[in-house]
């Protein structure tokens, strides 16, 4: 297995995508070709007193910032980090690709240098949120603007993801919606709602609104990038407000602060769990290679876990199965069209 990986990528970066790849590489069985500057990844390694001769190094000058036009990685920056990168993993020189960069130019170069399956009309950016059971959230943010047959590819997609990540047999769909009525939401979710309850390839558990969607209700939670983001943020910033709360409460009195100490352990482990840097990073689905963005503020945990996320992604069946299931979804579709009566002509 050999991990590529944007070592400019982000905001903390090369310092903590080097301190992330050295703690994977004694974690993890794979090995690394880092892209980026060489002086300033050497240099990052030795003020943090890392070995990094095990690796090997492909110099780039240029890298791609946060402020960056998405279509930079094809036109001004095609030798940054981030564009050499998806061209290897492009030539078959590598297994699956991390970057921590700018989110916009990461799916323009992931669509347009390592290309979709065929059969994808639009590829998406899954998260894995971490609710009582964990849900894929499909899309967050890669694409504002879709339609309802994009919405029902997605719920394709996340279905043959989980299978493959998780091992569900029939993961459940449901659409992110303002209610749980088939007749609520716009005219995109309406039209996306019948599409996926009339799509035997996905199980489709409806409608579900963002109060219920922690508490087991589906497994793949389909939504528009646009609300889809706005979503996932809510939720990460939600459970920031109430870890920190949380620790306030505990450590207010000399008794909390006992009560603390006897709840260490579970405490410890339920903020492992709503931690999103613990989940990975999110893959883009519908790529015909693994593509994982991390976090753009990750640090070195969150760059080693989103690592792992792509060694599991590449040594799974889940691209091949989605590619499958798109197969399958395209020859549905064509099958309707053609079965279809012709409309009268005028």
């Amino acid at each position: 297995m050999k991990i590529i990986v944007d070592m400019m990528g982000g905001d903390r970066a090369p310092e903590e995508t080097v301190k992330g790849i050295c703690q994977a590489a004694q974690e993890f069985n794979a090995s690394y070709i880092l892209v980026g500057n060489q002086q300033e990844i050497e240099r990052a390694a030795a003020e943090n007193q890392l070995d990094i001769r095990r690796f090997d190094i492909v110099h780039t000058e240029q890298a791609i910032s946060m402020e960056d036009d998405p279509l930079c990685v094809v036109r001004t920056k095609t030798e940054s980090s981030m564009a050499v990168g998806m061209k290897l993993l492009a030539e078959g020189k590598g297994d699956a690709f991390v970057s921590a960069g700018n989110t916009g130019a990461l799916f323009t170069g992931a669509t347009l240098i390592v290309r979709k399956i065929k059969g994808v009309s639009r590829a998406g950016i899954g998260t894995i949120l971490p609710f009582q059971n964990p849900v894929l959230l499909l899309d967050t943010g890669a694409n504002v603007t879709v339609t309802e047959e994009n919405l029902e590819q997605f719920g394709v997609m996340g279905a043959a993801y989980m299978r493959g990540m998780y091992g569900i047999d029939r993961p459940r769909v449901g659409l992110l919606n303002n209610g749980a009525e088939s007749c609520k939401g716009t005219a995109l979710q309406q039209a996306a709602f019948r599409l996926l309850s009339e799509n035997p390839e996905i199980n489709f558990v409806g409608n579900i609104e963002g109060s219920t969607a922690p508490f087991g209700t589906c497994d793949v939670l389909v939504a528009d990038g646009f609300s889809g983001n706005i979503f996932l943020k809510c939720v990460e910033g939600v459970g920031k407000l109430l870890l920190g709360k949380l620790k306030r409460v505990l450590y207010s009195t000399p008794a909390t602060k006992l009560a603390a100490l006897t709840m260490k352990k579970p405490l410890m482990l339920m903020k492992k769990e709503m931690d999103p840097s613990e989940h990975g990073g999110a893959p883009i689905l519908g790529i015909s290679r693994p593509v994982i963005k991390a976090h753009g503020s990750s640090d070195a945990k969150a760059f080693k876990n989103a690592i792992r996320q792509a060694i599991a992604y590449a040594d799974s069946d889940a691209i091949y199965d989605l590619a499958l299931c798109i197969q399958r979804f395209n020859e549905q579709k064509k099958s309707e069209h053609e079965s279809r009566p012709e409309e009268p002509q005028a």
